[in-house]
């Protein structure tokens, strides 16, 4: 029938795989066409039909009218968006900038899991995505990675972060007994409940009990506990990594947007000392890069040779192109704005082909591996279900000073097809017990075909990964090779711009709230006079409330620099070592016999 009524309009290039998604306010090609076939011009190949936002109504609050249907569409080799307001007009994005990458990662989306026990009760032919948020009966995805604001003050003021507390705002932290409730919320999620959690802010850090709260999360039954701090703490109190390890935080989630002190004002001075501190924990490291076009974009392979020369701590490098929020004029969008496929060319390009485009994969491609470990259980279980679109990633593996990207010695695609074949069997079998046993059979006897063990790192045994992984979980599994190697991740989170509903709905990074809903992160922050600053300050305490009850003085909180021009001297040498260059006048950008200020709350021009 769709394609019938494709035919009608041949003027509009459609994709052979040309959708509508359920999300969209129309059904039909013709209404397609009539709403929005002016937008479509001769050189656009229409891919699909979605349901948007409108920056500008988001910004004005008109929830109501915020919705807006978008195309999806393929235009000289990049995939962008465009969408239309009664009210402010035509929006036109970037949303990957790669439509053969976009394609590939397409072919491993899976159908999700459906949320058993929702959080919001509303039906689902009643639910408005995404102004009904809590979970909903509609939502594709078990919360992967759970998120609680543990406060929102912070020691730095950052101009790109989400949120902090500037001076007088009011301020949330939520008591342990909240935390708790929070975390028990996500936890007892249906049929997946949350394993993993953030504990985030503002900076969690400078609470005086944040031990307590890493304690609360273990109690709770999360075996992954990550702390997401910016490592000012850590750099300067050696006990604190310690603590925290001890309390049952697995790995730090630490900001670093470049080995420069001009790429990364925020913490460049502070992370060796940091990193050192970890070291001696032990403790796990996923660097966390906010990539800015025209800012840090240019720095991308160096943050790569600067975790691989400290792999025996940094166990990631986790990227996020900046998400862009407010009024912003076009020209000002097209100069920060990098996608996923767009930051990967960049590596390739800065690594000089030792990371090529071709060695990652779409995150959803761990689903059928998922999928085989749900068949050889019978039950459902963690599962990496987000949108396409959100996040890819790949493993690069050292030895000695050989670096060797996952892809290059295995093959990753047809591995995690096989395994998915394995599952499709196992659940469709009448025999399912012998059918489990003679599956795990036939794929430890075919695993050494998809390894190219020439090229393999040295006592690489992908056959005990593999068994951990269907004995275990895969989210116990793949533990090992973080453990032998070092993850690259993208994790692109939405803007009012690039807004998919059909994203959002499969989100499995979510915030929970102390109203007990749990929200997924593009709606929590994109939309924040809905979610995250209505509920937070429907929480909070004035400033100055807060600093009589707890003795405080706000100010205090904020950071400030005190070394020397050999302290100075010495870490500009440690990342020069680490990145295996000199690090130039210009990008140190500053006077080195002079105090080095903290980073601004003022946007760069």
């Amino acid at each position: 029938m769709i394609t019938e009524e494709m035919n009608k309009y041949p003027e509009i290039r459609f994709a052979s795989d040309f959708e509508i998604s359920k999300n969209a306010p129309f059904k039909t090609v013709d209404e397609f066409v009539q709403r929005l076939g002016h937008l479509i011009t001769s050189d656009m190949m229409v891919l699909r039909v979605t349901e948007s936002l409108c920056p500008l109504c988001v910004d004005d609050e008109k929830f109501d009218q915020m919705r807006i249907p978008a195309v999806v569409y393929e235009n000289g080799g990049e995939v962008k968006l465009i969408k239309e307001c009664a009210e402010h007009g035509v929006t036109k994005e970037k949303y990957w900038e790669d439509y053969d990458m976009y394609q590939e990662a397409k072919k491993f989306q899976d159908k999700g899991v459906k949320i058993l026990n929702p959080h919001v009760a509303f039906l689902e032919e009643k639910i408005i995505c995404p102004t009904h948020c809590g979970l909903c009966v509609k939502h594709k995805s078990h919360t992967g990675l759970g998120n609680v604001v543990v406060t929102n003050r912070c020691d730095l003021s950052c101009w790109y972060c989400f949120f902090y507390a500037k001076e007088n705002e009011p301020i949330y932290e939520p008591s342990q007994d909240q935390v708790r409730m929070m975390l028990r919320r996500m936890r007892n999620e249906k049929p997946v409940g949350a394993n993993a959690v953030q504990i985030t802010g503002g900076e969690p850090t400078i609470r005086d009990d944040i031990i307590d709260i890493i304690k609360i999360a273990k109690e709770e039954g999360y075996e992954h506990i990550q702390l997401n701090t910016n490592s000012i703490r850590a750099a300067f109190d050696p006990d604190f990594p310690k603590k925290v390890r001890e309390a049952g935080s697995n790995v730090i989630y630490t900001s670093f947007d470049g080995p420069t002190p001009r790429s990364n004002p925020k913490n460049f001075w502070e992370i060796p000392a940091a990193l050192d501190n970890y070291r001696k924990a032990p403790l796990g490291v996923v660097l966390v890069p906010t990539v800015i076009g025209g800012i840090n974009d240019n720095y991308l392979g160096d943050i790569i040779r600067f975790g691989l020369s400290n792999i025996d701590v940094v166990r990631a490098v986790n990227f996020q192109p900046v998400s862009l929020v407010g009024r912003m004029p076009d020209r000002m969008r097209e100069k920060q704005r990098v996608t996923i496929p767009g930051a990967i060319k960049k590596i390739e390009q800065q690594t000089d082909g030792m990371i090529g485009r071709e060695d990652f994969f779409t995150v959803p491609a761990t689903t059928k591996v998922s999928n085989f470990v749900e068949a050889l259980k019978g039950q459902e279980t963690y599962k990496l279900s987000i949108h396409f679109a959100c996040g890819m990633g790949t493993y690069i593996f050292k030895d000695g000073d050989k670096v060797t990207p996952i892809t290059r010695f295995i093959d990753v695609k047809g591995m995690f097809e096989y395994m998915g074949e394995l599952g499709d069997e196992i659940k469709g079998s009448n025999y399912k017990r012998l059918k489990k046993t003679e599956s795990v059979a036939k794929l430890l006897l075919k695993l050494k075909k998809f390894v190219d063990y020439e090229k393999a790192p040295k006592d690489f045994k992908l056959k005990d990964m593999v068994y951990n992984a269907f004995t275990e979980g895969d989210y116990h599994g793949l533990k090992a090779f973080h453990y032998k190697s070092m993850f690259i991740g993208f994790m692109h989170f939405m803007d009012p711009y690039t807004y998919d509903v059909d994203r959002v709905e499969r989100c499995d990074i979510h915030y929970a709230m102390p109203d007990g809903r749990v929200v997924p992160f593009c709606a929590f922050n994109v939309i924040p006079e809905l979610y995250r600053d209505a509920t937070q300050r429907k929480y909070s305490i004035p400033a100055k409330t807060y600093e009589e009850r707890t003795g405080k003085i706000l100010k205090k909180d904020k950071y400030f620099r005190d070394y020397t021009r050999e302290d100075k001297k010495n870490i500009i040498d440690f990342y020069e070592k680490s990145i295996g260059r000199k690090i130039s006048t210009d990008e140190i950008g500053l006077n080195l016999d002079e105090p080095i200020p903290v980073i601004s709350s003022e946007k760069p021009q």
